[in-house]
């Protein structure tokens, strides 16, 4: 039996419109006070080395080849991790900016589940990868973000 080909065409254009239309809800899920709460929690939940000097950098104690990569995408230019330790403001920025795309693409993979999707975010800044994080160090290292992420979000909004 054949198709009819407007018929297909104009199936394939309201598949895509709804394709479209939920991507771009997909990409604006992320509330700004998700973001500063996923910020904070990562900034609080950072390890300590107690080591002066250990090769990371700001309060959330990145690595100068992960910050080289992140700065780019963000500030469209690469800053020295000089640069990001010494501005707070900087530093914050591109955190947020990275924190931003990486709890977009966990509210997607995770079908907007904010626990999860935390935790997948959690999970890729201290390693990497999204999953692997359920025993030791990087188990404990989730817990607290997601105990510092509630913290946050409880909290009243405040008005600029």
């Amino acid at each position: 039996m054949r198709k009819n080909p407007i018929a297909l065409l104009l199936s394939g254009v309201i598949v895509s419109f709804g394709l479209s239309s939920k991507l771009a809800q997909a990409q604006q899920q992320v509330s700004n006070a998700q973001v500063a709460a996923m910020v904070e929690a990562l900034r609080r939940a950072a390890p300590q080395t107690g080591i002066a000097n250990d090769g990371l950098y700001s309060q959330w104690q990145v690595k100068p080849e992960t910050l080289k990569g992140w700065s780019k995408h963000c500030l469209k230019r690469e800053i020295t991790p000089t640069q990001f330790e010494n501005s707070p403001e900087t530093a914050r920025q591109v955190v947020s900016c990275i924190t931003r795309r990486e709890l977009n693409k966990q509210f997607i993979a995770t079908n907007n589940d904010e626990t999860a999707s935390v935790r997948g975010v959690a999970c890729w800044w201290m390693t990497g990868s999204y999953t692997g994080c359920n025993s030791g160090f990087t188990a404990a290292y989730l817990q607290k973000v997601v105990g510092f992420y509630n913290q946050q979000r409880s909290k009243p909004a405040t008005t600029p």
